[in-house]
């Protein structure tokens, strides 16, 4: 059942197109967010009608929101009968990671020589932050607290094509948070590779800290593609 959340209405000030933009932005930004956080969970059929009356706007900026979400891959359009959000099979799941690691790598070369201290500093108040809601068992802190880690290389990368990218699979990969944790393991084991990249990117070893990243983005992969080879295996022992 669609959200009931209030979405405000633009000013009625400035132009009508900047407010119109504005409003189908916001409609996309509360969807994105109910998605990734679980409240619209895969196979939820979402309705212009419906969404637009929940929300308290028109039609038209529901409309754009859905299509930016397809762009986006987190939801399916389906001609006369609404847009359903989407789930990721474990063959796209772990594509999506591929892709990641690809982007993070790219993101990370480019970065680690522009770092200033303050990037430094910054990044080593999130490894903090992570270790104290990892601790805490606040996981929903924890990967807010990881993401922007992540980020920041593509903040300091600079590189505006690379970080849409980064953001449209991220859209993706978030809404299977616990999943990844659950393949990832540990959250401690995480953050020691958080700063083990960190440590590397401080010395200013590129390729060192590119590798590492590699190797943390590749671990739920590794997980997933071993129960794909375990269910694929025969049973020996009921031979």
């Amino acid at each position: 059942m669609p959200t009931t959340a209030k979405v405000e209405s633009p000013s009625s000030t400035g132009p009508a197109t900047l407010d119109h933009r504005t409003l189908w932005q916001r409609v996309h930004e509360h969807l994105r967010d109910e998605i990734i956080s679980g409240g619209l969970t895969p196979g939820t059929v979402l309705h212009e009608i419906a969404l637009a009356r929940s929300l308290g706007v028109s039609r038209g900026p529901i409309r754009e929101a859905l299509g930016r979400l397809a762009i986006e891959g987190l939801v399916t359009i389906r001609p006369r009968r609404g847009a359903v959000v989407r789930a990721l099979s474990n063959e796209e799941f772990i594509e999506a990671y591929q892709v990641r690691e690809a982007l993070e790598m790219m993101a990370v070369r480019l970065a680690v020589p522009n770092l200033t201290v303050e990037d430094l500093a910054a990044m080593e108040s999130l490894i903090e932050e992570m270790a104290l809601h990892g601790e805490a068992g606040d996981v929903q802190r924890f990967f807010e607290a990881n993401a922007e880690f992540h980020q920041r290389f593509f903040k300091v990368a600079d590189n505006r094509m690379l970080a849409e990218l980064y953001r449209q699979l991220r859209g993706q990969i978030d809404r299977h948070r616990l999943r990844s944790l659950e393949l990832r393991g540990d959250l401690r084991r995480s953050n020691v590779e958080h700063r083990a990249i960190l440590w590397a990117a401080a010395k200013g070893d590129v390729e060192r800290a590119v590798h590492l990243t590699s190797e943390h983005i590749r671990v739920p992969q590794i997980k997933l593609l071993d129960e794909d080879q375990e269910l694929a295996s025969p049973d020996v022992g009921s031979r």
